[in-house]
């Protein structure tokens, strides 16, 4: 029987981080067994906030190497360069036809990054949407393991495929969220605010080539107050953050310990956040130990990405062929 099909990307952007990897990396690991996975490096993407290419190279194979390291077999999936694949850009090219500023222009994510670079609102960070779209349906993937702050996108993706269907003939499946049947994961910054970012608060954020005692110096930093006053109080937001952090890779007699602390206001938040970074620390090292060993070694990363756009690039032919044809560019 046919596996089904999986896409998913990760910016080029700077080193993977904790919600890169529980937002998606875990999934794809187990993914790798059951479908056929096409995870690719979203270098163009990266274009649109990071004009200044000069780190770009360096970025995207050290996403490679991490994503190898977590635990992607490249014999069982592909992985390759988003810009490997210039199918992608011709099917973006016929969607961005059928995609309006007035919906772009609402897009939260569009929203946050006018804000974030307001002199450098360009027409890719516009259809930034609509070039996910294209990557996603290039393989007509079904499933797409996606953090909760990409959900919005992927209603965009099926609005897009919808539309596309609707207008020139069905082809395209609508892709939906998978996540196991668990609920879609937003990992939460240290500070309390928001989520864990490549680009902002980066002291904030756990990043899986972070160093021993830099994972320490982070949590130790995390937001706390002076505990709770009496028994059973309510727990403030960013101290459930720590919480949902320590479930994340802390044994769970260790989370109910200081869950019980808490509930009977005897919570030392000092030594939670010593026990937190301990188990981060043994979570981080051995991932970002075999990421440098598989950096170290760039003929193995340009041979995986070659491979990978191989691969890509014949699934992504046969469904650009079939793209023309219903839109009528047939000619000869």
């Amino acid at each position: 029987m046919q596996k089904e099909i999986v896409v998913s990307g990760i910016r080029s952007t700077g080193n993977l981080h904790l919600g890169n990897y529980f937002g998606a990396l875990r999934n794809y690991v187990r993914m790798q067994e059951e479908f056929n996975c096409y995870f690719f490096v979203a270098d163009w993407h990266a274009l649109t906030t990071h004009p200044d290419t000069k780190e770009l190279r360096n970025s995207v194979l050290n996403v490679v190497a991490e994503n190898m390291a977590a635990g992607l077999d490249t014999e069982k999936v592909c992985l390759y360069l988003q810009s490997a694949v210039p199918e992608i850009a011709e099917l973006y090219l016929y969607l961005n036809m059928m995609a309006y500023k007035g919906e772009l222009e609402k897009t939260p994510t569009f929203k946050d990054k006018v804000r974030q670079q307001p002199d450098n609102v360009n027409a890719g960070l516009l259809t930034y949407p609509v070039l996910m779209t294209a990557d996603i349906i290039i393989h007509r993937a079904k499933y797409v393991p996606v953090g909760k702050d990409q959900e919005q996108h992927l209603e965009i993706a099926r609005n897009f495929a919808q539309r596309f269907n609707h207008r020139y003939g069905e082809l395209f499946p609508e892709p939906v969220a998978f996540n196991y049947g668990e609920q879609l994961v937003k990992i939460p910054s240290l500070d309390g605010g928001g989520k864990m970012s490549k680009s902002e608060n980066q002291f904030a954020t756990l990043y899986l080539a972070d160093e021993d005692d830099l994972i320490r110096k982070k949590v130790m930093k995390a937001k706390t107050d002076s505990g709770p006053t009496e028994p059973n109080s309510q727990m403030p937001d960013y101290i459930q953050n720590i919480f949902g952090l320590m479930r994340l890779v802390s044994e769970e007699s260790t989370v109910q310990k200081f869950s019980e602390d808490f509930n009977s206001a005897s919570i030392r938040y000092g030594d939670m956040k010593k026990q937190l970074a301990e188990d981060m620390v043994k979570f981080i090292a051995p991932i970002r130990e075999k990421a440098k060993e598989i950096r170290s070694d760039e003929g193995r990363l340009k041979k995986v990405l070659q491979r990978g756009a191989e691969r890509a690039r014949e699934s992504a032919a046969q469904t650009l062929q079939q793209t023309r044809e219903l839109i009528g560019l047939n000619y000869f």
